[in-house]
């Protein structure tokens, strides 16, 4: 899945053919690049933003603080307000409206893609219709609450009107909080579902985690009622299915409440766990991961917008690679980030509209065009795929350093072994297929552009022996009858 932040995708468009351009008018050609190599395309931040929240936004020195170091030459022009502080969920008019965004799914489905909007179930926007038509949907106060806790609480008319939270930080000032006990918000969330579902194939649930009854009655007590019968997403989930079975539902989930949120509806869940672990190089936390997490419901990354720039927050070019590599080979949703593949450093912040000019890194991307071009290799649709274990000998037990998993395919077999560490690392990687012995076998890396060739003997009793520098990766692909020429040994 590729994610596109289409306020500032859209105006570099503009700003490339010279003229105004909603999602009807982009030229096919960048529709081929956008669906090039993915299943759908996510574009984060369709929906008319809050004016009372952008005014929130300008008002905040930290907020203009980002925008600065983001964008140094931004005027006020440049704030459209947050993709996550929602006017009302029709697709902004300067975007070109639902007229536009279903254009925009036409175009991706006949490429093959599908097409991913956002849903916000925790919040809406300071102006949004709903504060007025059903004050009901929201968690509510009163006058005392106003006056002891401004930062907490805002007016609505006669209404006092809790602000969007999780309850580990700070209010956020610019969105109101929903209540997922009340019955007028599940009928309204079930509505809007129903609407996006006419014209996409799938949501990405904004925080998906404050949804769950244990978080809600956490985080606002007595303020938020009774739950209902069933749990908010095992009601919304099962009656948006009833009359659009094949939307899909993908969780934003942190604190381990993946299994919950996949238990009541969603296909996948974030993950992030395995980006944290990674990003700080730590084979053993990843590898006990995915030990207890290794199947495909789950969305694996190593940047979004949420997160910092993977060429910034990746402090190596060689851990970068060793953590893309991961993320793409493992099984689930590979979630990439427009202009990841660039190599592009500067996090562009959801309020504003144009992001900034960066140079392509060409080291990084020439490194993500050869992964692109080996994935269909590396981690084949009909594959199935399982954890290989790594072992050492006595004088080195560096292999607890080395990943390793392998997919085995009717008409093809891969093994991918990543160094999670800043030091050398060698070992034997176990393989699970039984007909090894007996043959000779040639290992070639498309990633590398290199052949090994291994006797089959070895690799049946010992494993596959790999010798890895600092960050290094192995991508085999393993064939036989080896390629002719070769000898054991050859290309070490």
């Amino acid at each position: 899945m590729r994610e596109v932040n289409t306020v500032a995708w859209l105006s570099g468009l503009r700003t490339a053919v010279g003229r105004d351009i909603g999602l009807g008018e982009v030229p096919s050609t960048e529709w081929d690049r956008l669906a090039a190599g993915v299943d759908a395309v996510w574009l984060m931040g369709v929906w008319e933003r809050s004016d009372a929240g952008r005014a929130v936004a300008l008002a905040d020195e930290a907020n203009r603080a980002s925008f600065s170091a983001a964008l140094p030459d931004w005027t006020e022009a440049d704030v459209v307000g947050s993709a996550y502080s929602i006017g009302s969920y029709s697709v902004a008019t300067w975007l070109g409206g639902g007229a536009g965004l279903r254009a925009a799914r036409r175009e991706l489905a006949e490429r093959g893609a599908g097409l991913v909007v956002d849903f916000v179930p925790n919040h809406v926007g300071l102006d949004h219709p709903w504060l007025t038509t059903h004050p009901e949907a929201f968690i509510r106060g009163d006058q005392a609450d106003l006056q002891r806790s401004p930062e907490d609480f805002f007016a609505v008319g006669d209404q006092v009107v809790a602000h969007g939270r999780d309850p580990f930080f700070p209010p956020w000032r610019d969105v109101a909080q929903l209540n997922f006990f009340s019955p007028a918000y599940r009928e309204l969330a079930i509505a809007t579902l129903t609407q996006i579902a006419a014209s996409a194939d799938a949501v990405r649930c904004d925080m998906a985690m404050l949804g769950l009854n244990d978080v809600v009655a956490n985080t606002w007590g007595h303020r938020a009622g009774e739950p209902g019968a069933q749990p908010f997403w095992v009601e919304v989930v099962a009656a948006v299915r009833a009359t659009h079975p094949n939307l899909g539902f993908l969780a934003e989930a942190y604190w381990d409440r993946e299994d919950d949120l996949l238990a009541q509806g969603f296909d996948a869940c974030y993950d992030k766990t395995l980006y944290d672990r990674l990003l700080v190089a730590d084979p053993a936390g990843v590898r006990a991961h995915l030990a207890g997490r290794p199947g495909p419901r789950v969305v694996r990354f190593v940047e979004n917008h949420d997160e910092p720039r993977a060429a910034a927050a990746f402090s190596r070019l060689d851990h970068q690679q060793a953590a893309t590599v991961a993320v793409a080979t493992l099984p689930g949703v590979t979630l990439w980030f427009e202009g990841q593949f660039a190599g592009h450093r500067v996090r562009l912040p959801v309020f504003l509209r144009r992001d900034r000019e960066e140079a392509a890194d060409a080291e990084r991307a020439t490194f993500h065009a050869a992964l692109a071009a080996a994935m269909t290799e590396l981690r084949p649709a009909d594959g199935v795929f399982a954890l290989a274990d790594t072992h050492g000998w006595p004088d080195n037990q560096s292999h607890t350093r080395l990943l390793a998993w392998t997919w085995t395919a009717p008409t093809s077999r891969v093994v991918v072994v990543v160094n999670l560490a800043a030091d050398p690392s060698a070992g034997l990687v176990s393989l699970p297929w039984q007909d090894l012995a007996d043959r000779r076998w040639a290992l070639r890396d498309p990633l590398a552009g290199a052949t090994l060739v291994r006797d089959g003997d070895e690799l049946a009793r010992d494993g596959l022996f790999v010798d890895l520098g600092p960050f290094g990766v192995h991508t085999f692909v393993l064939e036989q009858p080896p390629v002719a020429g070769l000898t054991a040994g050859d290309g070490d």
